[in-house]
């Protein structure tokens, strides 16, 4: 869920930027992408405004093995293109969640055809999920998730995706299993990637250029049907950054 926010810093630098006739931004070398990539924060000098200091380090090496730099053609990866920041500037937002309904009886147990059974927001689910994985690298490995090497980041994000050995009822929560706090952190992590860069996450618009979306081009009908044909133009912004 993708939701509109008061104005920052950043979208009032995106703004100011944005504002300048092209002739200036060709005087300056840069295309809108580019002037936009500028306003957008560097993620390592971001504060993160949800997290915490730990929960923060959880995300951005969580993340970071949920779309790594490098795949295919040589895609941007999590880090790149600000999807922590995506996800922590959802979350600060208190209507991100607030249409779940809350009020009970919650069996976690159910189908999924049962519809949403957690008793927590997401914001709880994601402080519940990153305490108790945090909790039990520290039993199993004597360190924090994102102190973990490459190979063992993967195997207990791969363990809290199956609900194979790391169990959260085990660990004192009942009321939520780790692959729910995996698929929560898995779907934000897409959105973030791919969504409009108005939301804080795909800076500079690197995952649509990797995978060729047109983003919101007022008309390419015209490539529709041209099949096995690379798409020529870059994508365009929501608020009319172009690639």
């Amino acid at each position: 869920m993708l939701l509109n926010k008061p104005t920052t810093r950043r979208k009032f630098l995106l703004g100011s930027l944005l504002a300048l006739p092209l002739s200036d931004l060709v005087f300056k070398g840069l295309t809108a992408a580019q002037a936009a990539e500028m306003a957008a924060p560097e993620l390592a000098d971001y504060k993160p405004i949800f997290f915490s200091a730990d929960e923060w380090q959880f995300i951005l090496a969580a993340t970071d093995r949920l779309i790594p730099a490098g795949g295919k053609g040589k895609a941007p990866g999590a880090l790149e293109t600000n999807v922590p920041i995506f996800i922590d500037q959802q979350l600060h937002s208190p209507e991100f969640g607030a249409e779940i309904y809350m009020q009970g009886p919650f069996n976690v147990h159910a189908p999924a055809t049962m519809g949403y059974q957690i008793p927590f927001t997401p914001q709880q689910m994601y402080q519940t999920g990153i305490k108790l994985v945090n909790q039990w690298t520290q039993s199993n490995f004597q360190k924090p998730f994102h102190e973990l090497s490459l190979e063992e980041k993967d195997a207990v994000l791969t363990k809290v995706n199956k609900n194979d050995g790391i169990d959260f009822a085990a660990l004192g929560e009942e009321n939520l299993k780790a692959s729910q706090f995996f698929g929560q952190l898995l779907a934000d992590t897409k959105h973030g990637y791919l969504a409009d860069p108005m939301y804080g996450g795909n800076k500079g618009m690197k995952a649509w250029i990797a995978i060729g979306f047109p983003g919101a081009r007022a008309s390419f009908t015209e490539w529709v049907k041209q099949h096995n044909v690379p798409y020529p133009l870059g994508p365009v912004s929501l608020l009319g950054e172009s690639a």
